[in-house]
């Protein structure tokens, strides 16, 4: 999928100069063009509309073969009895970038259209490590598109706390090990803090023995997936 972006730059030019000042504005239309590799499986036998999840990878599944997506996460063979009921859409991050997620969000809107069975009141997002910054970056500029988000040792820093007030109405499980010598627990347990402190109905697990590999832990767990079929933007 391709994605087409018009950027309008507005630069306003001054010369600082008591004897002469010039005073401008300078306009410029630049055109970025992003492709996204992504993985789509639908439910075996879906009844009716069906939810759809959507897994952001970590850096070690970038580039352009899309098998990759399936290494980790929930797209994994030995969890297909959990996630039978789901839609799931991986996309692939190019080799060397991270998340592009106004790209990552064009291309769930276009699977949506796609997918007329997909119901828009159950779109799940969830990403580990770099994906989980993906999922905290996606959720806090379309907080509106999602019914739950699950992170899964994703960094956090700044600019996801200070947006944190925009997800706080997106039920939230977050999952971290303590071990983690890639991205330090804290990053997990100072979002948490945030979202707490904002009342949101969120939730840190920390597993004591875990490093960096705290996904296999997470999609592991029937009852997370339990957990994330009750949840919907519209009450039913």
């Amino acid at each position: 999928m391709t994605k087409k972006i018009y950027i309008f730059i507005i630069i306003l030019i001054s010369n600082v100069n008591f004897a002469q000042q010039t005073n401008g504005k300078f306009k410029e239309k630049v055109e970025i063009e992003f492709e996204l590799n992504y993985l789509l499986r639908l439910p075996e036998k879906p009844q009716g509309k069906y939810p759809l999840m959507i897994f952001l990878h970590g850096a070690g599944e970038r580039g352009t073969d899309i098998n990759k997506v399936i290494a980790n996460g929930p797209l994994q063979d030995k969890y297909k009895e959990y996630t039978k009921e789901f839609a799931i859409l991986a996309p692939q991050c190019p080799e060397g970038q991270y998340w592009d997620v106004e790209a990552v969000y064009q291309l769930i809107k276009k699977i949506i259209k796609d997918n007329k069975n997909i119901d828009t009141n159950r779109i799940y997002l969830t990403g580990l490590s770099m994906g989980g910054w993906g999922s905290w970056r996606l959720a806090e500029k379309h907080p509106e598109m999602f019914a739950a988000l699950v992170t899964v040792c994703g960094p956090a820093g700044l600019p996801e706390k200070r947006e944190a007030h925009l997800i706080k109405d997106i039920p939230t499980r977050i999952f971290h090990g303590a071990l983690d010598d890639v991205v330090p627990v804290d990053n997990s347990i100072q979002m948490y803090q945030e979202l707490k402190s904002l009342e949101a109905d969120v939730d840190l697990t920390i597993f004591k023995d875990d490093n960096h590999n705290s996904w296999d832990s997470t999609y592991s767990n029937p009852e997370l997936y339990k957990w994330i079929l009750k949840q919907r933007k519209t009450k039913i």
